[in-house]
């Protein structure tokens, strides 16, 4: 299994309203995808920015491609992200999970 983890800032102050942004069109996104284990957000405010992280974890690197295209390591945005985002971060980071248990 992999995760990868997309890392995004955004002001403080749109902060709520791009969670919201990420729940309704990120995540089913990502769900539709086969090979998509599960997707989800987390939010760190800092001040007046605020960080947000998306940890997937996928079946294989073939199944992120479906999503992610050839270059696996490539950050995916969407058009929305450029009214919420303070910079386009180039890559994503993918670790293979090694240990951990499935919740019930």
């Amino acid at each position: 299994m992999i995760c990868r983890i997309w890392h995004g800032r955004t002001s403080r102050e749109r902060a709520d309203e791009y969670a919201v942004f990420l729940a309704q069109r990120a995540i089913p996104d990502y769900r539709s995808v086969p090979g998509n284990l599960d997707a989800a957000i987390l939010r760190r405010d800092e001040g007046e920015v605020t960080h947000f992280l998306t940890v997937t974890h996928w079946v294989s690197e073939r199944a992120i491609s479906a999503f992610a295209g050839e270059d696996v390591l490539k950050a995916r945005y969407y058009p929305e992200d450029a009214g919420f985002l303070l910079e386009f971060e180039a890559q994503v980071q993918h670790f293979d999970v090694v240990a951990g248990q499935a919740s019930r």
